[in-house]
């Protein structure tokens, strides 16, 4: 057997090691939450705040300036481009 293959051999023996103790590893801890069901239940909260997916895309300099003001602000980012663009199509 070349060096190579004895390697590749070795390495596959140390996977399939990893895999099945990955496998076991905390079994006994609660099952995280599903997230197809957390992914609805947030959605549901927006429809009932009336909030709807907007997706843009903006300028990498814009992003990072809307980042900034969102962090000097303290407040998210969604809520900063609610309050910019009312300000915007109001003035």
């Amino acid at each position: 057997m070349k060096k190579a293959d004895l390697a590749k051999s070795d390495a596959k023996k140390i996977m399939n090691q990893m895999g099945t103790r990955s496998a076991s590893f905390g079994a006994g801890d609660a099952a995280p939450a599903d997230r197809r069901e957390q992914r609805d239940r947030d959605r549901d909260r927006d429809r009932a705040l009336g909030l709807v997916p907007f997706a843009v895309k903006l300028n990498g300099d814009l992003v990072a300036r809307l980042q900034a003001l969102a962090g000097e602000r303290g407040v998210d980012m969604n809520r900063l481009v609610d309050e910019l663009l009312r300000k915007g199509l109001d003035g």
